[in-house]
């Protein structure tokens, strides 16, 4: 297990433990954390589970894909940092990842 901790725009924490393999969005919703909606259900569809990776994980959790990109677009609030959290595979390097959550998908 991995623990992942998101952080609400207004500093409000929730750590939760993953499974390696699954994916940031799966951890969200696996634990109630709210601002996750991911209505597309992880399908990079639509961008209700836009986050923001912490700049000290940004080298290990990768680039976006051209189609994760794309799909950005459609987030409020875009950063440098954002990410699709459909699309951040869990591995046991991220243990203590943190995750900003934008305050528009509250």
């Amino acid at each position: 297990m991995v623990k992942i901790n998101f952080v609400e725009f207004d500093g409000t924490e929730h750590s939760v433990e993953a499974d390696v393999g699954s994916t940031v969005m799966e951890a969200a919703i696996n634990n109630s954390v709210p601002g996750i909606d991911a209505d597309c259900g992880g399908a990079c569809a639509c961008a209700t589970c836009h986050v923001y990776i912490h700049n000290d994980w940004l080298d290990k959790t990768g680039q976006a894909a051209d189609m994760e990109t794309d799909m950005l677009d459609f987030a409020f609030d875009v950063e440098d940092n954002s990410r699709l959290s459909c699309q951040v595979k869990i591995t046991d390097e991220l243990d203590g990842l943190v995750i900003k959550l934008p305050e528009k998908q509250f």
